[in-house]
């Protein structure tokens, strides 16, 4: 926000450097197990939870209640709130062997569908179950396992946070939602995220990101986690973009997958070496290498966030990436691998219900 208009109808979404000296009438709340409902000066009042019995000589005030334990088969409730408002922030850790166990699901407006249905761990960026740092603008994970979210969510009337447990085994979480009551203006699009995994992808075919968005909106992020199950380089593949009735063809189309997440020539630096690296917008941030007597093939984790360059749709969209490698003779190789993505993007509601997300057998990793 820039100029004496903007600075003056300021209240609080879109913060920044230079607005962060404005007065705003924007109230700031945050929902943890220390204050389940965001309420006002109510924050740390806990007589009992995880953390009491380390508390027992101290008492009230003194760390009662840090964490939830989110029972085998459940689904908890992690925040309810009333708008309008925006989600600024949320952190959340939790044990590696959960991450992709744990359901995160957003819900606006009282829909019944939710916007946002991702692994914990995949949502984050660390869909392999092994901790790895992510130094991006929107999405950040510190040691070990401090997963941070800056994406903005803004709603009119209300949203829903719960968490699910799909395995049998409890998990200890420990989370907290920043959010601001504020005004919101009447045209916006709402945050949506969707998980797809295929291990392993049919030969020739083509790993779709994300397909079926109907209305307005714009695409601003995918995370890949890719295990490659063939020697030789693997990132030929061209990702497309097919926005607003395209079919065989798409609008957007790129040069291959690791020009895609901001690299170029086989991330190979130095010599016969891959090269990781975290940014702001791009990263292929973690290779896990098959060594030791019970490891597979080479596996990735990769970014790209178009927060610069969002792609803008007006009727719908389609997002595919193809797997490519080399064979004899010069030849590409469709090849067959094991893909989960997240694809990130903001809309007008109502948004077409997502795909059924796959079983606990189908989103282990092993």
């Amino acid at each position: 926000m820039r100029g004496s208009e903007n600075v003056n109808n300021f209240d609080h979404i879109g913060i920044g450097l230079e607005n962060l000296f404005v007065l705003s009438d924007a109230q700031s709340r945050s929902i943890s197990a220390e204050n389940f409902k965001g309420e006002k000066g109510k924050g740390g009042m806990a007589t009992e939870g995880t953390g009491a019995f380390a508390a027992r000589e101290l008492g009230q005030g003194w760390k009662i209640s840090p964490s939830i334990i989110v029972k085998g088969k459940s689904v908890f409730t992690l925040a309810e709130i009333e708008g309008p408002g925006v989600i600024n922030h949320m952190w959340f850790t939790s044990f590696p062997t959960g991450w992709r166990y744990l359901i995160l699901r957003i819900y606006w407006d009282g829909e019944n569908d939710p916007s946002v249905e991702v692994p914990i761990g995949d949502f984050f960026c660390n869909g392999w179950g092994e901790p790895s740092n992510v130094n991006s603008l929107p999405i950040v994970v510190n040691p070990s396992g401090g997963f941070n979210s800056y994406w903005l969510m803004p709603f009119h009337k209300s949203t829903k946070i719960t968490i699910q447990n799909i395995s049998e085994e409890d998990f200890t979480l420990y989370y907290q939602v920043d959010y601001t009551l504020s005004k919101i203006p009447e045209r916006i699009a709402y945050f949506h995220a969707q998980f797809r995994r295929n291990n392993c992808v049919g030969y020739k075919e083509v790993y779709t990101i994300l397909d079926n968005v109907k209305g307005q909106g714009s695409y601003v992020g995918t995370y890949m986690a890719r295990q490659v199950n063939n020697n030789g380089w693997w990132g030929e593949g061209e990702v497309k973009f097919y926005l607003d009735g395209d079919t065989d063809f798409p609008t957007i189309c790129g040069t291959g997958t690791e020009d895609y997440f901001g690299g170029a020539w086989d991330w190979e630096q130095p010599k016969g070496q891959y090269c990781t690296y975290s940014t702001a917008f791009l990263g292929m941030h973690q290779l896990i290498k098959p060594d030791g007597l019970y490891r597979s093939q080479q596996r990735f984790g990769m970014y790209r966030w178009h927060i610069m360059d969002p792609v803008r749709f007006q009727k719908d969209l389609r997002v595919t990436i193809q797997l490519l490698g080399w064979r004899s003779g010069n030849r590409y190789l469709p090849l067959q691998d094991d893909v989960a993505s997240v694809a990130y993007w903001y809309q007008s509601e109502p948004h077409v219900p997502f795909p059924t997300l796959p079983d606990k057998d189908h989103l282990e990793v092993i």
